[in-house]
């Protein structure tokens, strides 16, 4: 059928009106348009409410477990280090493991000296998705750590402990996911066993994941930090030291969290930001990109001015650790004055590095670490950067070590991707201390070290089912983003307890403006915040009961195909409605499945969720109601393809029968595109393109109608009442077919092309009109037809190179839920590629060929309530008149313009699909921050003054006691100086 085609229910309305003016006739007026546009809207009204029934159909009408677990593990773990005696020497296979990585290397020896390995019986394990074995925990050791240096063995001694109490967990919660002991020394415990997952996409095959640089570990071994890092660029900072220093910036970087803030200063004779950054920002994905990306561009000259560096650091965000990484190649100026003015009560702490092989001195940038509460390292080359850039944690640890009890707070980390392919999960994390020498004030600490850090994971998947699915409104925000990157920010802030939000309803094409209402509560101590975001209709939802069998049984025969050429084509919502029913992708089998199932069990059977039963029942029986009632007895209305009811509570009845077989939307309600539109706008009906594959335009429109029904004073709209209609061959209003002068064109809400006039439109119906007429687009924005807003995706994947996209596809119906949201963001998670030494997740992604960028999306919608507008586009050389109406009760405008073929104009597309993009500038992003709330107690350098008298101050420099092996480090050297040398392309 043609584009240019209109609503056969219009049909007799246009073919009256074809005796209008010719091309020598004038444009016609304000009011005659007006006139055309009411009488089209009365009869789209009309036919709506007639031929769907809505008249008729309105008549017709678990987190506690988890802190008490990981509690249980770190006091565990706490007395046995406590009781464990230290050895220097371990008898031949004294030690019982199973090394994760042996799968990975099956020609190394056996074991170490003092150390015997394990071979456990792996089995298939759902939950985990991949081969575990519930007997045995694992180990995993880093590649850069001795397995036989005596701290190690000793590791490995005293932790075999906490295998007994990881089963006793999982035997009391058997749902219970990794248990997982981060220790110091970069030893992982984690339980149940399982290989370690092969990332490694190189020849060399090294597994660089070390389980302190895991955002968990971060998390839970210090509080926040505002970090100012001061790299040396005087003129002796050069060569492979300046490639040093901005590696180990690079990595130093990655040890921090969203919570954290930090800025990047360079100096020599002064202090500069490396960045446009003038403070300090939050360590996010973005801001740390820009540090980066600034740290390899700077260049070595001048002299060393200590005093000018130090001087820089003047701003908090954080409230929490304050501390300066200082990376320099040394030198003889200890900036004594400097320190005495700005740090006299030692509230920051100032860790060195000397970078480099060299010959200075190294006395003094050591005294700067000692005098200032924090630690002296040595980078002589490659291999040591990733050891000694992240051992700051166990100073920043000491006063959580120190002040023993108050700091023992279970901490949520944000979502993350799980090392063993458990997927995106967030982990509970509580620090474990070296108590050893406690007295019984527990204040007279022997020593200050933190053990390491326990962890018990959560996956989203648990998550997920733990959520009222079906009573609730969707969600259709990434919960890994930050709230403001989700929603289209605006001066709310989100530490209101309840108000009145101004949010959108993001959709494949366009943005739709509701009002809705939000609530913010919950308790501050676990750092989670239940925040539901309600549209008034959503207050109160359906709880079906049907207590009578013969009722339960004359619905669900309904249901039956059998009945499908009475009833309709039915469709049911794959849901877990009983333990053993199994869900089946084809809706026919999962249908006779369901009514078996029923017939046998009943619905109140205890394997099955009875209200999800009696709610589809009660649906299956209302809506075979309006189909045997109302629809059947009105066949064969002009114009109207078929008609859909949807509802909440899983039901789609398509009729007639034969228009249901040819369904291509979602059978689970929630998920559908046009369903949750519908829901969510303020118009009546709402008018969308009908979807159905190849060349779906030519299938006709879907015209829908959100049912609102009032149970005892509550408003609630459990039902979407659908119409399929026809478009055919004709003139929109008065405007010829294929006219020269005058073209006629009907749009969404979005401005996405419903209908036209010309032929020429034909593959275009479905279509942005930016792409079709974007001048006249441009100028529809500039008098406020439309407004816009830009939305970016910061976690988008593209092709290498790939340019912006010129086109946009045809409007799809379809609308992310939160399911494919997370599963996307799996996805994306792995595709994106970490720089240099990030290789447990940059390998991962070798073998794939897309990289991550950043995506802009424009959303179109009405901009204000006027209902007519008129006026001129100016082309220079030429004009065209324009009249806009908009359809009343409808997400639809009338648009008659002259022909754009008559005055040549703008022809530069408007483009509203995804396409590549550097985003939002960050620099101006950071010069209003973003609220981010700090911890309730901060455990730094000032906090607990009387516990901090203890802290040995004197322990502040030396090379790290954990020794690693001489033959892993020439090894990692190696591939790090080729990754270095510039031989392999990564892209962020």
């Amino acid at each position: 059928m043609a584009a240019g085609c209109l609503l056969a229910l219009t049909l007799t309305l246009f073919q009256s009106l074809l005796i209008g003016p010719s091309s020598e006739e004038p444009f016609p007026s304000a009011v005659t348009i007006k006139s055309w546009v009411d009488k089209m809207q009365e009869d789209l009204v009309t036919l709506a409410k007639t031929a769907s029934g809505v008249n008729q159909l309105v008549d017709v009408s678990k987190c506690d477990r988890y802190l008490t677990e990981i509690s249980r593990l770190a006091l565990e773990a706490e007395k046995v280090q406590a009781a464990h005696q230290w050895r220097e020497d371990f008898a031949s296979n004294e030690v019982v493991y199973y090394n994760a990585k042996d799968d990975l290397d099956p020609e190394k020896n056996d074991s170490e000296p003092g150390s015997q390995r394990i071979k456990p019986v792996f089995i298939d394990d759902a939950n985990f998705g991949r081969q575990i074995s519930y007997q045995h925990a694992a180990v995993h050791i880093p590649t850069d750590i001795y397995e036989g240096s005596t701290i190690v063995l000793n590791e490995l001694n005293w932790t075999s402990a906490l295998d007994e109490v990881f089963k006793k967990n999982r035997e009391e919660d058997p749902s219970l996911l990794w248990q997982v002991f981060g220790s110091a020394t970069g030893l992982a415990r984690y339980y149940p066993a399982s290989p370690w997952v092969d990332n490694s996409r190189t020849p060399n095959k090294i597994d660089l994941y070390d389980v302190r640089r895991r955002p968990w570990y971060i998390q839970g071994a210090a509080s926040p930090k505002d970090m100012l890092i001061l790299v040396d660029v005087s003129g002796s900072v050069s060569g492979l030291t300046l490639k040093l220093i901005r590696t180990s910036v690079s990595e130093m970087l990655e040890t921090l969290s969203d919570d954290d803030f930090v800025n990047v200063a360079s100096f020599n004779s002064n202090a500069q930001d490396v960045s446009c950054f003038q403070h300090l920002v939050q360590a996010n994905v973005r801001n740390k990109k820009v540090l980066k990306d600034a740290v390899n561009n700077i260049t070595a000259k001048g002299i060393t001015d200590y005093k000018k560096g130090f001087s820089f650091y003047n701003v908090s965000r954080a409230n929490c650790n304050k501390i300066i990484m200082l990376f320099t190649d040394g030198g003889e100026e200890r900036a004594q004055e400097i320190f005495t003015k700005y740090n006299k009560d030692k509230k920051v702490r100032v860790f060195t590095f000397s970078v480099g092989q060299h010959n200075y001195d190294r006395g003094p940038i050591q005294w700067m670490a000692c005098e200032n509460k924090g630690y002296y390292y040595e980078i002589p080359s490659i291999g040591a950067i990733r050891i000694n850039t992240q051992e700051y944690l166990d100073v920043l640890g000491r006063p959580m070590v120190l002040a023993g009890d108050k700091a023992k707070q279970v901490q949520w980390t944000n979502v993350y991707l799980d090392a063993l392919e458990l997927g995106l999960v967030i982990t509970g994390t509580l620090p474990v201390f070296n108590i050893t020498g406690q007295n019984e004030n527990k204040t007279n600490l022997k020593n200050q070290l933190i053990l390491g850090v326990m962890g018990v994971d959560v996956s989203l998947e648990d998550i997920k089912r733990l959520t009222p699915r079906f009573t609730n409104p969707k969600s259709q925000e990434p919960v890994t983003l930050d709230f403001l990157d989700a929603e289209l920010e605006n001066d709310i802030k989100v530490e209101v307890s309840a108000v009145g939000l101004n949010s959108t309803f993001p959709s494949d094409a366009g943005t739709l403006v509701v009002h809705r209402i939000c609530d913010f509560s919950g308790a501050w101590t676990p750092v989670f915040l239940l925040a539901l975001v309600l549209p008034t209709y959503s207050f109160y939802y359906i709880k079906a009961k049907i207590e009578e069998t013969i009722t339960q049984a004359r619905y669900s025969e309904t249901l039956k195909p059998d009945n499908f050429e009475e009833s309709g084509y039915t469709f049911i919502a794959p849901r877990d409605y009983c333990n053993d029913l199994k869900i089946s992708d084809n809706n026919t089998e999962f249908l006779l499945n369901f009514n078996e199932f029923i017939d046998r069990k009943t619905p109140n059977n205890p394997s099955c969720n009875t209200d999800l039963i009696n709610r589809v029942l009660l649906d299956a029986g209302f809506t075979n109601e309006l189909v045997q009632n109302y629809w059947s007895k009105q066949k064969n209305i002009k114009g109207v393809k078929a008609r859909f009811v949807v509802t909440d509570g899983g039901i789609t009845r398509v009729y007639p029968k034969e228009a249901g077989e040819n369904w291509q939307e979602n059978p689970e309600t929630y998920e559908d595109s046009f369903y949750k539109r519908t829901r969510a706008v303020c118009f009546p009906f709402f008018f969308i393109l009908l979807e159905s594959g190849p060349g779906a335009y030519e299938s006709g429109i879907m015209v829908s109608k959100a049912v609102e029904i009032y149970i005892q004073g509550k408003l609630l709209k459990p039902v979407i009442i659908v119409l399929s209609v026809f478009q055919c061959a004709g003139p929109v209003c008065d405007c010829k077919r294929n006219s020269d002068v005058m073209d006629c064109v009907i749009l969404d809400d979005g401005g996405f092309l419903l209908m036209a006039n010309h032929d020429d439109y034909t593959n275009q119906i479905g279509r942005f009109f930016g792409e079709i007429d974007p001048s006249l687009m441009r100028h529809l924005i500039n008098i406020s037809v439309y407004a816009y807003n830009k939305s970016y995706d910061y976690q988008s994947v593209c092709e290498p190179g790939a340019a912006p996209k010129q086109g946009a596809g045809h409007r799809s119906a379809y609308v992310p839920s939160i399911a494919d949201i997370l599963h996307i963001v799996q996805i994306l998670v792995l595709l994106v590629m970490r720089k240099k030494f990030e290789m447990e997740d940059d390998d991962f992604t070798a073998s794939l060929s897309k990289q991550s960028c950043i995506t802009e999306q424009t959303q179109y919608f009405f901009d204000n309530d006027s209902k007519s507008f008129s006026g001129v586009l100016d082309c220079g050389n030429c004009s065209r008149i324009f009249h806009v109406e908009k359809l009343m009760n409808t997400n639809l405008i009338f648009i008659m313009v002259e022909s754009k073929g008559t005055c040549p104009c703008d022809t530069r597309l408007l483009i509203q699909a995804e396409q590549t993009s550097d985003g939002p500038d960050p620099c101006d992003m950071v010069k209003q921050p973003r609220y981010r709330k700090g911890p309730d107690v901060c455990f730094d350098n000032n906090a607990l003054v009387r516990y901090l008298e203890n802290e040995d101050y004197t322990d502040c420099g030396g090379v790290s006691g954990l020794n690693p092996s001489l033959w892993s480090i020439i090894g990692i050297q190696c591939v790090l100086l080729w990754l270095l040398s510039g031989s392999r392309h990564h892209q962020l």
